[in-house]
């Protein structure tokens, strides 16, 4: 039981490494602040929640295996994705000041906004709906009931990728006054900006 959770934690770390779109939003979301970037990874891994039950319950198999289902919410998280990026595009043209903070922040004050952010981009993933219903069962022990045991992996990932990707906040905070520059804030705008409409762009032609 206890190798299989470390072999668990260990693909967990492994996934989350892996650069992605929620990467991406969660440093953009905090450059404004540490609650909001903290607040994003909340949404996020309520997504990651929510698909893990959903895998536990046999529904994504039904989204794999239809070609028309999975190009709808295939398209649809590309729409938000190119969303999420042209609008981070867009605060960079802007040029958001460091003296002019309460201003830059005016859009992003609703801590809802920003769960609703990091939640959004998640549940719009197919891809992580799918990689969730292929990746939980093979840690479920032998012998184990099958829905709780998967139910009970979705929460652990949950979890642990809250905190793993909490330490991303943590960091960005603490070059807070690095980031706070006009030049280096607006060119890390661009790139989380860039980097989203270009995996957008990608979701939805291939």
């Amino acid at each position: 039981m206890w190798s299989t959770l470390v072999a668990f934690l260990g693909a967990c770390t492994l996934i989350a490494a892996s650069p992605g779109p929620s990467t991406m939003l969660i440093i953009r979301q905090s450059l404004h602040s540490r609650r909001h970037g903290f607040l994003t990874v909340l949404g996020n891994e309520t997504g990651v929640f929510v698909w893990g039950v959903v895998a536990a319950c046999g529904l994504t198999a039904l989204l794999a295996a239809s070609q028309l289902a999975y190009d709808i919410m295939r398209v649809v998280g590309a729409v938000t994705l190119i969303c999420f990026g042209a609008k981070a595009l867009w605060d960079a043209r802007r040029g958001q000041q460091a003296a002019g903070e309460a201003e830059a922040e005016a859009p992003y004050r609703s801590g809802w906004s920003s769960y609703r952010a990091g939640l959004l981009l998640n549940l719009a993933n197919p891809k992580a709906a799918v990689f969730a219903m292929s990746f939980l069962p093979q840690f479920v022990p032998s012998g184990v009931p099958h829905l709780p045991a998967m139910v009970v992996l979705a929460a652990v990932w949950a979890v642990y990728e809250v905190g793993y990707y909490g330490l991303y906040v943590w960091f960005i905070g603490r070059m807070r006054a690095l980031i706070a520059r006009a030049n280096v804030r607006r060119r890390l705008e661009q790139v989380s900006g860039g980097v989203l409409v270009l995996l957008g762009v990608r979701m939805a032609v291939e």
